[in-house]
């Protein structure tokens, strides 16, 4: 594995504003949302508006990637997809929820997910996931990809590709009919071909007009992920694969999540949407 010094945090940029004429989520404001009541069964009409909010935050996560390369901050990844956001007429999510500061999540080498942008410079040879949401049109869309910056060991690189070879696997593994569990049992099962952990508690989860329904997708075969899969349900799938241990610490600042081992950790996600035959991936830019 890659000999880079650990992570410690960096200094916060202000807050970046958002125009006045974009609609925001309801919990902007409040230290936590509004629980969902609603069904995990959506509409047309709302799958559609999540097609939309999905290819926005697809392609700002993939306008910020093209940025990344040694002696970029994270800070300056999150500016350039807060700014295609608002220039789509789409608010980003992670702003101002449950008081999260800024625009997406940048997760660095040991960090397993919900890194804060900041000053932090990445480095030759640093693997980097961008977690990147878009609210329009009432809804959200939901995505994160994993990427190199520079020359990046071998070890790593495997891990990233092997990663986003799990998220595809559990997508095909979306039938109707089928248990939820079915798709941690496919992450699970790939992961430990490897030797790899798969984190344990951070999950996907459902989401709609809320960024989080309530609904669970564990990426380990859970006994208690027993939901039935259904036409129309809306979630996000997002394994996250680790080079040691499952286990985690969380940083002072309440968000920034680490290998316990401090060992590398990749991740990737998609908003789907359960269709007939399969799964819809509403994340494309």
């Amino acid at each position: 594995m890659s000999g880079q010094s650990l992570l410690v945090p960096g200094e916060l940029s202000p807050a970046r504003s958002v125009p006045g004429n974009i609609r925001r989520p309801e919990y902007v404001g409040k230290p936590a949302p509004t629980p969902y009541t609603g069904p995990e069964v959506q509409t047309a009409e709302t799958i559609e508006a999540m097609r939309i909010a999905g290819r926005i935050a697809a392609q700002a996560m993939a306008e910020a990637a093209k940025l990344i390369a040694p002696g970029v901050t994270t800070d300056e990844l999150d500016k350039v997809a807060h700014t295609y956001m608002c220039d789509h007429g789409a608010y980003p999510s992670t702003l101002g929820y449950r008081g999260y500061p800024k625009s997406l999540c940048s997760s660095v080498n040991e960090v397993i997910c919900h890194g804060i942008p900041d000053s932090t410079v990445l480095r030759d040879g640093d693997i980097v996931n961008l977690d990147v949401t878009a609210y329009i049109g009432g809804v959200h869309g939901d995505n994160n990809a994993t990427y190199l910056c520079g020359d990046v060991d071998e070890e790593s690189r495997l891990l990233v590709e092997r990663t986003r070879e799990a998220l595809n696997r559990a997508i095909k593994a979306v039938k109707p009919g089928r248990q939820i569990n079915v798709i941690g049992r496919v992450i699970e099962s790939y992961a430990k071909r490897f030797g790899y952990g798969v984190v344990r508690d951070f999950t996907g989860h459902g989401i709609n007009s809320s960024f989080h329904s309530g609904l669970i997708i564990p990426h380990y075969d859970s006994p208690h992920a027993t939901t039935i899969i259904e036409p129309g349900m809306t979630f996000t799938i997002e394994p996250m694969l680790t080079l040691g241990t499952h286990d985690y610490d969380m940083w002072d600042d309440g968000w920034t999540v680490v290998t316990k081992d401090r060992k590398r950790t990749a991740q990737f996600e998609h908003t789907l949407v359960v269709t007939d035959s399969g799964a819809d991936i509403l994340t494309l830019p």
